[in-house]
This record gives structure tokens, C-alpha cells and sequence, in this order.
């Protein structure tokens, strides 16, 4: 093993994030920079140059060709404006991307809140999609899958929780589906388990394990210095995007005991909060410098 890479075995083995930061950094540049807009640019609400924005990412291991290119497509998709001032680029959100992260904000700040207690109704919906049909069954599996709903069989999709009708009468009208739609709102009947049900929609085994990796990756963190602080708040809430994507945040009695998320969530509130006041300076001596 070279001097380099045994250098970069101690510094992984010394926190997961560390490691996490590099493999994030060569997978998903746009991913992190959305990060870094929603944590930090959506709140202050102002105009960042470039420099900033590459030397951040740069933190996270992304080479200062693929932050550029980052920055060029998330543009193109109506997220960012640049405007220039003498040589140097600086770049805002625009509507469409405030609305973007504003949304995304909401889901993922408001994910490990509490849920109340279930009364123990199902949304059921029924939705018929040809398989010739793949690219609109996709859209249609991803946007519901989002909006936590799971899929025991062909067609059947279904959800604790009825208050997401509207929600889900929106995917559906957006989708042109509303004609071959059906939905039904009540309880468990007489036929059958909840628990089998709740097995065959959700596989539940997949996102605990993703929960005990993030507990893995952020129990124990202590970032060096601001500049690590900021790193470590990015990478904490870059890896806690994914799980309102993930979980369908089921009632707990249909959870198995033990359930990791809900310590998952208590740990990235506590982090969060600790680490969020120096990030945000740190940020701020950025943007100023």
C-alpha cells in the first residue's frame, strides 16, 4: 500500500464520514450541490459566486470540473440564474428552484417529527397502468413511492395514512390516470394479516438497514474546526435527503420493535442543531471573503 492510500485507510477508519465524503463526492456532484443550496443558499436568500460554491464542493471531493458542470446542468434544469460581474459568475435560485428546496426543505426537516396517533384507516388505490406503458408506469411507481405509499400487488397501492388522498389524486391527474383510478378509505377488514400486507408493500428490511448505516456513519462524529463542521452538516443532511424517499414512516404498530429510524432521527435532530449555527458562519466568512 502506497503513502497515500495507507494515509486514506486511518483517516476513513477514524470516522465513516470521512469515507462517506469521498464516495459521495466522485458519485453525485449535482446531489451535493442541491444539498448546498437548500442548507445554506435558500436561507439567506442571496446571490453566491462560483468560487465559493466549487471550493465547498471541493471539501466534499468533487474535482473543480465536475462542480462546474454540476453548476451548468442544475441551470439548465431553471434552478439557478448566474449573472456576471467583471470576470467572476454568481449564481441565485429562481423561483422554480426556491420552490424546489423549499419543498424539499419542509419534507426533510418535518420527516422525524412525530407521527400522530393512527386510527387505524388504509388509503387504497387502484390504478391500472398497461405494461406496454413503462415509462408511465415508472413516473407513476416513483411519485407515489414518494409519497410514502407501497405496493403489495399489480395495481394495488396503499398507505396508512388517508389524509395523502389529495396528494395522490394530484399524482394521478397529473399522470392523465385519473379515468383508470380508483381509491377506497377505511379499515383492516376480517381477511388476512396487516403485518403480511405491510411486508409484501414495504420492504421495511432494506430501509432499517439504511437507517444503521447512517447511525454507523454519524454516531460519535466530532468535526476539527469550522470548516469540518460544514462539511460534516452537508453530508449529514445529503445522507438524510434520501429517507422520505425511502420510509413510508409507517404507525408503530406496524413497525418491528426496536424500529432504527426513530433513532436515526433523534440523531440527526441533535447534530443538526449542534452543528448548524458554525456551519452557517462559516458559510457566511465564505461568501463574504
Amino acid at each position: 500500500m502506497t503513502t497515500s492510500a495507507t494515509e486514506a485507510a486511518i483517516e476513513a477508519a477514524e470516522h465513516p464520514a470521512l469515507s462517506r465524503r469521498r464516495e459521495l463526492g466522485a458519485a453525485s456532484a449535482r446531489s451535493l450541490l442541491l444539498t448546498i443550496l437548500g442548507e445554506f443558499v435558500l436561507p439567506r436568500g442571496e446571490p453566491v459566486w462560483t468560487q465559493v460554491l466549487i471550493d465547498v464542493l471541493g471539501l466534499l471531493g468533487v474535482e473543480q470540473k465536475s462542480a462546474r458542470q454540476a453548476l451548468a446542468r442544475t441551470a439548465a434544469e431553471g434552478l439557478l440564474t448566474s449573472d456576471r460581474e467583471g470576470r467572476r459568475v454568481r449564481w441565485s435560485l429562481t423561483e422554480a428552484g426556491r420552490r424546489l428546496l423549499t419543498d424539499g426543505a419542509a419534507r426533510i426537516y418535518g420527516f422525524g417529527a412525530a407521527a400522530p396517533p393512527w386510527d387505524g384507516r388504509w388509503l387504497v388505490l387502484l390504478v391500472s397502468v398497461p405494461e406496454s406503458r413503462r415509462r408511465l408506469r415508472h413516473r407513476l411507481r416513483t411519485r407515489l413511492a414518494w409519497a410514502g405509499l407501497g405496493s403489495p400487488a399489480p395495481g394495488v397501492w396503499l398507505s396508512p395514512d388517508p389524509g395523502k388522498q389529495a396528494e395522490v389524486a394530484d399524482v394521478v391527474e397529473g399522470l392523465g390516470l385519473t379515468s383508470v383510478s380508483s381509491s377506497f378509505v377505511g379499515p383492516f377488514g376480517a381477511i388476512g394479516d396487516e403485518r403480511t400486507i405491510v411486508a409484501e408493500a414495504w420492504d421495511l428490511a432494506e430501509v432499517e438497514e439504511a437507517y444503521e448505516d447512517f447511525l454507523a456513519t454519524f454516531s460519535g462524529a466530532a468535526p476539527a474546526d469550522a470548516a469540518d463542521v460544514l462539511t460534516h452538516q452537508i453530508l449529514l443532511v445529503h445522507a438524510w435527503r434520501r429517507f422520505p424517499f425511502l420510509d413510508p414512516k409507517l404507525p408503530a404498530e406496524l413497525l418491528p420493535t426496536r424500529w432504527a429510524g426513530t433513532r436515526a432521527a433523534e440523531l440527526f435532530d441533535a447534530l443538526h442543531s449542534r452543528w448548524q449555527r458554525t456551519a452557517r458562519r462559516h458559510w457566511q466568512r465564505l461568501v463574504a471573503g
